[in-house]
């Protein structure tokens, strides 16, 4: 339990600071690209939702234990008589400044959130349910057929269903594989505007070619680990919004651009009276309501971008988008929780308080490296001396003991550890002995 709430712990924790960096980059990302179009800004959305789920999971890999790895493992291209320290595992009581209920508290109530929105997005999904089955499926008959057919025939969607709804507000798209256009009463009277219909019907399948229901429930599950983080839903309203200006584009070519925009005002004033529904996770031509930007994107005449500034534009979000990553993973914070039963510590232990060596490592002011000893090299002996190593309170090696490792290795690597020195370690604001591990390797190449 205690390892489970150290886990939450720290991905809450990077997720408060990782979130609104990765905004803030793809913000200036998206103003970077956006003369290349709304497919490029749409792709630094989805890269920065990505990277907002991603990163918080990544700090919690070992990457020291990674790092204490690869090492070992480069040794391989180093002198042939090597002396490495690596600070081996241990267990730790974690933050010493927060008590451990706090930190209980915290985790069980991001758990609790989290069950809450992963219940509300099993609650939407059952309300799509209901409404394909509350809807009437209808066969397109006059000019609607005509409309529809041109729109299979041009998107290349024929395997989706017309119904109609009193429950939607506006033409909807539902179903990963049986597909539904759904259509209010009030686009089905005969009075209703054709060409509105049409760029209506033209938006819809655009968004069944691309598979927008399925990639909405897709971004809908990656993010529900950091969904409670208010910044995130920035960067899925941009989300959103760039991916209805794709589909802009995509169904203006059915028509001018400039006759779409004024159909596109048109067919809002028409059907829009009140705010739209948000019980499930349907897709539909009202999903963004900047009108205006999608209308200015329309009418404006695109950019002429040579394939080679187009290239280097993504190439540059690219490596941008590297850079961030690693600068995030490079400040993960890592919060330890009190191990269960410890809610009520003392303020000062009784004896060495058990950390992490990792931590300790990082506490180290004064290193001095074993020197491989000279029989040991002859006999051709190598291998890993593992120290049981009590750092005191002003930061010296007090106690020093070999829990394993190759006899004629060990003095050398008691020697030289016994000279390191530590800053001090603070519980409570108050320093206080600590017990670690520190492991000596030696290594020898032909």
């Amino acid at each position: 339990m205690n390892a489970l709430i150290s886990l939450l712990l720290t991905g809450i924790a990077n997720a408060l600071w990782e979130v609104p960096l990765v905004f803030a980059a793809a913000w200036l990302a998206a103003r970077a690209v956006r003369r290349c179009g709304p497919a490029a800004e749409h792709g630094v959305w989805v890269t920065a939702l990505s990277l907002q789920t991603l990163l918080p999971a990544a700090s919690l890999l070992p990457w020291d234990t990674l790092r204490s790895v690869l090492r070992l493992a480069a040794t391989s291209n180093e002198p042939r008589n090597q002396v490495s320290v690596v600070m081996g595992p241990g267990t730790a009581f974690g933050d010493p400044h927060v008590p451990g209920w706090w930190l209980t508290l915290a985790a069980v109530a991001y758990g609790a959130a989290t069950l809450w929105l992963a219940g509300r997005l099993v609650w939407r999904v059952s309300a799509v349910r209901r409404l394909r089955a509350g809807a009437t499926a209808m066969r397109p008959e006059g000019a609607l057929a005509q409309i529809w057919r041109r729109c299979e025939e041009r998107f290349d969607v024929r395997d989706a269903a017309l119904a109609t709804s009193p429950e939607v507000y506006g033409p909807l798209t539902i179903g990963l594989r049986r597909k539904m256009v759904l259509l209010p009463p009030a686009m089905l009277g005969d009075d209703f505007p054709e060409e509105e219909m049409a760029i209506a019907l033209a938006h819809e399948f655009v968004h069944m070619r691309r598979q927008d229901y399925g990639k909405n429930l897709l971004y809908a599950l990656i993010s529900l680990p950091v969904r409670f983080h208010p910044i995130l839903q920035l960067t899925l309203d941009r989300l959103t919004e760039s991916r209805e200006m794709i589909c802009d584009r995509l169904a203006a070519e059915v028509v001018a651009p400039d006759q779409y925009a004024r159909s596109l005002l048109k067919l809002a004033a028409l059907l829009l009276e009140g705010p739209p529904p948000t019980t499930a996770p349907t897709i539909g031509i009202f999903d963004a309501h900047r009108f205006e930007r999608r209308v200015m994107r329309l009418i404006q005449t695109p950019a002429k971008i040579s394939t080679r500034r187009r290239w280097a534009t993504m190439a540059a979000g690219g490596l941008f988008g590297i850079g961030v990553s690693a600068t995030t993973l490079a400040l993960s914070v890592h919060i330890d929780a009190f191990a269960a039963g410890d809610e009520h510590r003392p303020s000062q232990p009784n004896g060495p308080v058990n950390v992490k060596a990792e931590i300790m490592a990082k506490q180290v002011v004064h290193k001095v490296v074993p020197v491989y000893p000279a029989d040991a090299k002859l006999a051709h002996v190598q291998g890993k001396v593992v120290l049981d190593a009590v750092i005191g309170k002003d930061g010296s090696v007090e106690q020093l003991k070999v829990l394993s490792g190759p006899a004629a290795l060990q003095q050398s690597a008691l020697d030289a550890v016994r000279q390191w020195t530590y800053k001090p370690f603070l519980l409570n604001n108050a320093p206080v002995d600590v017990r670690t591990t520190i492991t000596v390797v030696f290594t020898l190449r032909d």
